[in-house]
């Protein structure tokens, strides 16, 4: 039976999950979730406290295929999730930033680069610890419109907001699932992300700081 993994997002800027282009992607970040998701697994990602959306879901993917970094690199179907600094606010936070070169891991400048767009190391090795990029083409993305769960059914699975992830099996989650699918349609993005307007910053899993834009 699938499995749902639940998380709260920290940082919603587009880039961990990216959801544009039609798929809803997770390249980077959550490396413990990435290396266990198979195909059929959820990721379910709800608010918490630094963007004032407790209890509310910011996105739901159902995994649809993984491949590794340079399968993501390299495949013509993910090309325009390659970053371009000087592009849109969508193509700043493209997450497909990772290949090897002669066996040694390459970054491209982007959300996880230092702020003059050289590689950040401590960055690299948190994303690559886990060779694995979750793609969905069935996903809900709610972003800065964030929808609130009711707290019954939180309650029902069995949710709390912690560190770290919660994992169910999907009969567990299913109330949450089915919530979603009755009154939302699937790959629909339904608001920009929260930090959408800061998609040119900087974040650094070393000290856990986003550097802003100058």
């Amino acid at each position: 039976m699938p499995n749902v993994y639940m998380y709260v997002v920290d940082r919603d800027f587009g880039f961990a999950p990216n959801p544009f282009h039609n798929m809803c992607t997770l390249a980077t970040c959550k490396p413990d979730i990435r290396r266990v998701a198979k195909v059929g697994d959820w990721i379910i990602g709800m608010g918490g406290k630094r963007l004032r959306a407790t209890g509310r879901c910011i996105f739901a993917m159902k995994t649809t295929r993984s491949v590794t970094f340079d399968e993501y690199w390299g495949n013509s179907l993910y090309r325009h999730k390659k970053p371009l600094r000087n592009g849109s606010l969508k193509t700043i936070v493209g997450d497909n930033i990772y290949h090897r070169v002669n066996g040694n891991w390459h970054q491209s400048n982007s959300h996880h680069s230092y702020p003059d767009g050289t590689p950040n190391p401590h960055n690299i090795l948190n994303d690559t610890r886990t060779n694995s990029v979750l793609v969905s083409e069935h996903f809900f993305y709610f972003g800065a419109a964030a929808v609130e769960i009711p707290t019954t059914l939180l309650d029902r699975i069995g949710y709390r907001n912690s560190r770290g992830h919660r994992k169910f099996t999907q009969e567990q989650a299913q109330p949450l699932i089915s919530f979603l699918a009755e009154n939302f349609h699937p790959n629909v993005i339904y608001g920009d992300p929260f930090d959408f307007e800061a998609a040119k910053s900087r974040y650094s899993v070393k000290n856990n700081k986003i550097t802003p834009h100058t």
